[in-house]
């Protein structure tokens, strides 16, 4: 039994912008069992989520909950946010790392897997300007696009300036068959040192770290797009054996493969097809820069 009715439109930022963001989102969520609905987001990239109707909680790492908030700020993650929504609609805007680094401008380590309530928090207090822009226009998907799109063109949203290394470090990353941190310093010109320190500061995680959550989100983004292909067929092929994935499962998901397979995703499950059919990625991680 379905447990939400969903209803999501991507909008791609124009090309002015298209190497800041992933992209902007629209989501129209209603229940249909009880009154709210569970469900957990994958590990991401940073992300401004603002709510009309009702707040979700969220949770990441158990650390602080935020709710009631009709604004979220989220940075970099390497763990699952667990949610809990109501009837809602909400604008999300995906920031790539370079993205971060222009309009946050903040060390993006120091805010990995954290959620913040948007008004109570200083450093992102530019982004309260565009919430009260877009959520005085609910309901009014095309003028609330716009509202977004005039923010970030405006010269004063940008708190940093563009660094053209985050964006050959992130085009690197992507790269299906790059197994290693050398072999990632090696394809952007960098010596370890400081590929570490860049990353960490506008990605949020060591290349490390990086490169395994890649490898773990292509695994995670085929099964949940095709689960009867289980998940031996949808290991990515630079997993040693089943094993290697199960470990990267519980570092990332807290869980299983199994256990993951057997729980419940309302809203998450329909967001990835829709996103894959209308963006050609289901996942955020997955998002190539170069064609932003």
């Amino acid at each position: 039994m379905e447990k939400a009715d969903i209803a999501v439109t991507f909008h791609e930022p124009p090309d002015d912008l298209a190497r800041y963001f992933t992209t902007f989102y629209y989501v129209e969520c209603r229940t249909l069992v009880d009154d709210s609905v569970v469900d957990s987001l994958h590990p991401e990239w940073a992300g401004i989520r603002m709510f009309a109707g009702g707040y979700p909680d969220c949770q990441i790492d158990g650390k602080e909950r935020v709710s009631g908030s009709d604004l979220m700020i989220t940075g970099p993650s390497s763990h699952s946010l667990q949610f809990t929504t109501r009837d809602t609609r909400m604008w999300g805007v995906g920031l790539l790392p370079l993205g971060w680094a222009t309009f946050v401008n903040q060390p993006a380590d120091a805010f990995a897997n954290t959620v913040r309530d948007g008004r109570k928090s200083p450093e992102f207090g530019q982004f309260t300007d565009l919430a009260d822009r877009v959520l005085a226009d609910d309901g009014q998907e095309h003028k609330q696009l716009a509202s977004i799109i005039d923010f970030f063109r405006d010269p004063g949203s940008r708190a940093g300036k563009e660094d053209p290394r985050i964006g050959a470090i992130h085009a690197a990353l992507i790269e299906p068959e790059l197994p290693n941190v050398s072999g990632l310093a090696d394809r952007c010109g960098l010596n370890q040192r400081t590929l570490e320190r860049l990353c960490r500061k506008h990605f949020g995680f060591p290349p490390k770290l990086l490169l395994r959550r890649q490898r773990f989100m292509r695994s995670i983004a085929q099964f949940m797009l095709d689960p009867s292909m289980g998940w031996i067929g949808a290991l990515d092929s630079l997993y040693f054996d089943q094993s290697h994935f199960v470990r990267d499962c519980q570092d990332f998901l807290g869980m299983s493969p199994s256990e993951y397979a057997a729980t419940d995703h309302p809203v998450i499950a329909g967001f990835m097809r829709e996103r894959m059919r209308a963006h050609g990625s289901a996942v955020q991680t997955l998002d190539d820069p170069g064609n932003n």
